[in-house]
């Protein structure tokens, strides 16, 4: 059985014919692990929803070289866009939570510093920490076929995110009342607010009705904090999506 060509995000242009030196972590996993040689194949995207086939051309210690044969549009976006404003947790946790939104299809991530979160970061740490999730992104994308790449936004308080929002469907995660995903029209976009482990403050939770934010209550079980996203973007794909 043929195995499978691996996919591998390059922030390069792709146009056939062209070179594409591989980035060095996917270039050691091309030669190294997976030992493959001149001639084989590998898919590439650019993040911005273009794919490409493409054949390794030179296999090196040093640097390894795709070249690109033919560039087609990528596939596996949702016809519902969701920006999901998630109170940033700790060590894989939010990396979990980054992973499963991007393979459930979220079109862009904001992770929030929240009066009962626990994780605060500065400077080089929280540059550091939004490279690392970026990363998480973009491994997801290759592993679940997606050829657009949603941005993880640097972190911000919850305030600055509510006062940004426009979406025509804003749903907070708070015990509330059932029935807000009940209705007739399908939006094409929707911002999704999920609080830390500690669950967001009351102050939090009346900023986010002021900003029009309805209360999304999920079950009689309480989720922790990185399973949230995966039920309620499960949901929205579901109820105007493409699951």
């Amino acid at each position: 059985m043929a195995m499978k060509a691996p996919r591998i995000h390059v922030a390069t242009e792709l146009a056939a014919g062209g070179d594409i030196v591989l980035p060095e972590g996917a270039a050691r996993h091309v030669a190294r692990v997976l030992r493959l040689g001149p001639g084989a194949s590998v898919t590439v995207f650019d993040g911005r929803g273009n794919e490409a086939e493409a054949v390794l051309s030179e296999t090196g210690r040093k640097r390894v070289v795709a070249r690109v044969e033919r560039v087609v549009a990528g596939r596996g976006e949702s016809p519902l866009a969701v920006h999901l404003g998630q109170a940033i947790s700790k060590g894989d946790r939010m990396d979990y939570a980054i992973q499963k939104a991007v393979e459930l299809g979220v079109a862009e991530i904001t992770p929030l510093y929240t009066e009962h979160g626990d994780v605060r970061l500065k400077g080089e740490r929280e540059a550091r920490k939004l490279a690392h999730w970026q990363a998480v992104a973009a491994s997801a994308c290759e592993q679940c076929g997606r050829a657009t790449l949603p941005p993880v936004h640097p972190p911000r308080s919850v305030a600055e995110w509510l006062a940004e929002r426009g979406e025509p469907l804003r749903l907070v995660l708070h015990p509330g009342t059932p029935g807000v995903l009940d209705r007739r029209d399908a939006p094409a976009r929707a911002a999704l607010l999920i609080g830390p482990e500690g669950g967001l403050s009351s102050a939090e939770v009346d900023a986010a009705a002021d900003a029009g934010f309805a209360s999304l209550t999920l079950g009689p079980r309480i989720l922790r904090t990185e399973t949230a996203p995966v039920v309620a973007l499960s949901l929205l794909q579901d109820r105007f999506g493409d699951l």
